[in-house]
């Protein structure tokens, strides 16, 4: 048995030696006062300039958002096309609007997705940026959207 009531350490470290508080103590000066942490003023930009880095990870769409809006615009535009592409009888118009309704949900989706994470249309200013659309974007958005729409409610009314 040892002589020493804590057990000795089998690396050969005293216990009573090593500092509680580890390397993040502060340091001691030789007349016992305490130093102030980090570089001096004219230390710190000795290397450069300053730079900002962002240190939040950048916002973007993940699989598992991206993957059920995949595969509803897939089924959607399938269930659209063929109707269209082969002339299901009676039932195609059905499922062909079904197929655009459900083309549709996808795509809007996809766009709350997108916005969500920080995305805008392009010539549409950010999010929280206090700058106004330009309203001949958002008009050409509109006619192209209107248009879409029409010719598709038109060719599935010419299947019956």
């Amino acid at each position: 048995m040892s002589a020493d009531p804590l057990g000795a350490d089998p690396l050969g470290v005293d216990p009573l030696r090593v500092d509680p508080l580890g390397p993040d103590a502060l340091d001691d000066t030789s007349d016992g006062e305490v130093t102030d942490d980090g570089p001096e003023p004219e230390e710190m930009f000795a290397s450069g300039p300053e730079v900002e880095v962002e240190l939040r990870p950048q916002r973007r769409l993940r699989i598992w958002q991206l993957a059920p809006i995949v595969a509803l615009a897939a089924t959607g535009s399938l269930m659209f096309a063929f109707p269209l592409a082969f002339d299901f009888g009676d039932s195609g118009a059905v499922i062909a609007m079904l197929g655009l309704l459900i083309c549709s949900c996808a795509a809007g989706w996809g766009m709350m997705a997108a916005r969500r994470v920080g995305y805008t249309w392009p010539g549409l200013p950010q999010r929280g940026s206090g700058r106004r659309p330009d309203w001949r974007v958002v008009l050409a958005y509109v006619v192209v959207v209107a248009a879409v729409a029409v010719l598709a409610v038109w060719r599935v009314a010419r299947l019956r």
